[in-house]
């Protein structure tokens, strides 16, 4: 079995559904307006995007959820990591959006769903992560 690495990715409530939709196993494809698809390779950095970020956008549903998985470190070598912001933890990797289906297959077991922000604008019920 090859090596792999933990990643990260801060999602809102639409596209966790997506990824439920997959069986766990892929991540939604980008929308135009979207030409990277950015995991990340830490939790804290994550977390911040999913509470400070995704809980204030409407197009989150004002929840922000992070999700783990695991991906083949051969194929990753291919991304440069970059830092991005002043703090050191602001790290991710660039994977532009028509390589999103070939980083899918590089998935290794299912997409977890770790933890879950709500905004002041959320007025839904709470999202269990176990309902993921």
């Amino acid at each position: 079995m090859s090596e792999t690495k933990i990643l990260y990715r801060p999602v809102g409530l639409h596209e966790a559904e997506l990824i439920v939709a997959s069986g766990y196993t892929a991540f939604p494809p980008r929308l135009p307006e979207q030409p990277i698809f950015y995991p990340v390779l830490n939790f804290t950095y994550a977390e911040q995007i999913a509470r400070d970020w995704n809980t204030r956008d409407a197009g989150s549903g004002n929840v922000g959820i992070v999700t783990r998985f695991q991906v083949d470190s051969a194929y990753l070598a291919r991304f440069e990591t970059h830092i991005v912001g002043a703090a050191a933890i602001h790290q991710e990797l660039w994977v532009p959006a028509e390589e999103l289906g070939e980083f899918n297959q590089h998935i290794v077991g299912k997409i977890e769903f770790v933890a879950v922000y709500y905004g002041p604008e959320y007025h839904g019920a709470p999202v269990a992560l176990s309902a993921f």
